[in-house]
């Protein structure tokens, strides 16, 4: 399996030759739609990517015995070849976006001219080997464009990211880096390709981290085996970093009710990142929890609450909950490890208690609390990791058996027959029955 990483560097100083290579380009994308998009008719008549490339930039570029028939080299002089054709082959994409997208709705009135528009100030230059990028040991140099010329210039980096891509990254070929601007600071993204292998272990040799994702705890994890033996537990919350989105929350509150909504557009974008920061910390703890305890699949509940309507006073930690967030980051740092991520349904984990007791309610007092039907108190999330990690090994055994003995251990375990009621006492008949 390939796995595609991404790392960005801070560039330090040059913002004014970064700043102009990056209008210089957009100013190319800009300057080529509407010329591609007149010639399309002609274009899209050629069969293959390659010719049809090949076909677009005979008309844009002069080469010897052949005029162009529009003047791109006039407009943009001594632009590197590679970053000409780079822009080339994405105005080309968007163009035929465009046209397939204006086939399948032929009633849009959508303008050609200003659908352009819209996608030129989101491009960024790449910069590809040897032609505008150059490394020597720690040195980086990239060919930008100083107003009048394309020039070599030396960059400077961090020592922290040098570091890094030293140590995790010397070993790996890197992919053309891409010129991105954050909040008034340039980067270089970096991307890294490697190929590794998943764990191909039999559901009776593995064990997995069961993770339940909560608003109040940022996760519950278990590390569980297939006969329900719980070799560890975690609690993963980062109280302290909550606390200091909440208080900007309530900042956007109160100055949204002073000065109304337009004046409190910094506040959410500070409030977002710091929600992302806390998304990527809780990705990293569990990825470190189920890598302790050397666990070969990381199983998550399927989250969809697309059209769901969201109420009351949590209605604002619902919304800022970053559930598809974790699991997405967690899923790809695992795939770097050789880790699986599985996932059950989700319906009544938390609704269920793991003995096989019934439903469960919860303490007034302390909503993660959950009382049993048999009097019993126990931490909520932690009886739905629990219930997460008994159904992931009820699905993978019952699968692996062939159709009779399938049929055998579910007429001994009911309950298995309906995964969306199994909980964790139900993994431990079953083992017993199939060990017996």
């Amino acid at each position: 399996m390939l796995v595609t990483s991404g790392y960005k560097v801070e560039v330090l100083k040059l913002h004014t030759p970064l700043r102009r290579t990056m209008e210089i380009s957009r100013r190319a994308v800009s300057w080529l739609e509407p010329v591609i998009d007149g010639e399309w008719d002609v274009l899209s008549a050629i069969e293959g990517e390659k010719r049809r490339f090949n076909a677009a930039e005979q008309l844009i570029h002069s080469a010897r015995g052949r005029k162009a028939k529009y003047g791109f080299d006039r407009e943009f002089p001594k632009m590197p070849s590679y970053l000409r054709r780079a822009i080339l082959q994405h105005v080309i994409g968007e163009v035929s976006s465009w046209h397939t997208g204006s086939r399948k709705t032929p009633g849009s009135t959508r303008k050609k001219a200003e659908a352009g528009k819209s996608g030129q100030p989101h491009y960024m230059p790449v910069f590809y080997k040897d032609n505008m990028y150059r490394k020597e040991e720690d040195r980086v140099f990239l060919k930008l464009y100083s107003g009048t010329d394309w020039v070599w210039q030396e960059i400077r980096l961090k020592k922290t990211d040098l570091d890094y891509l030293r140590k995790n990254w010397s070993d790996v070929k890197a992919k053309s880096p891409v010129l991105v601007k954050r909040h008034k600071k340039y980067y270089l993204q970096f991307a890294y390709e490697t190929s590794v292998c998943l764990t191909s272990k039999n559901p009776l040799q593995q064990r997995v981290c069961a993770v339940d994702l909560g608003i109040n705890t940022d996760a519950a994890c278990s590390i569980m085996e297939a006969d329900g033996t719980v070799a560890a537990r975690r609690f993963i919350n980062f109280a302290a970093e909550k606390d200091h989105m909440y208080h900007v929350l309530n900042r956007v509150r109160k100055h949204q009710s002073k000065h109304g909504p337009q004046s409190v557009r910094g506040f959410w974008a500070y409030a977002s990142r710091l929600n992302e920061e806390i998304a990527r910390k809780t990705a990293g703890a569990i990825i470190q929890f189920a890598k302790e305890n050397r666990a070969d699949v990381i199983v998550f509940e399927h989250l969809d609450m697309r059209g769901k309507k969201k109420r009351g006073k949590s209605r604002q930690k619902l919304h800022m909950w970053k559930k598809q967030e974790v699991q997405r980051i967690t899923e790809h740092q695992a795939h770097r490890l050789g880790m699986r991520i599985s996932r059950v349904c989700a319906w009544g984990t938390s609704r269920y208690a793991f003995d096989g007791s019934g439903r469960l309610t919860r303490d007034p007092g302390n909503h993660s609390l959950a009382v049993f039907q048999n009097g019993k108190q126990y931490n909520c999330d932690l009886s739905a990791s629990y219930n997460i990690g008994a159904r992931y090994f009820i699905r993978e055994l019952v699968k692996s058996v062939p159709e009779t003995e399938r049929s055998v251990l579910e007429a001994k375990v009911p309950a298995v027959q309906r995964r969306t009621s199994c909980v964790y006492a139900d993994l431990k008949k079953l083992s017993d029955v199939m060990a017996g």
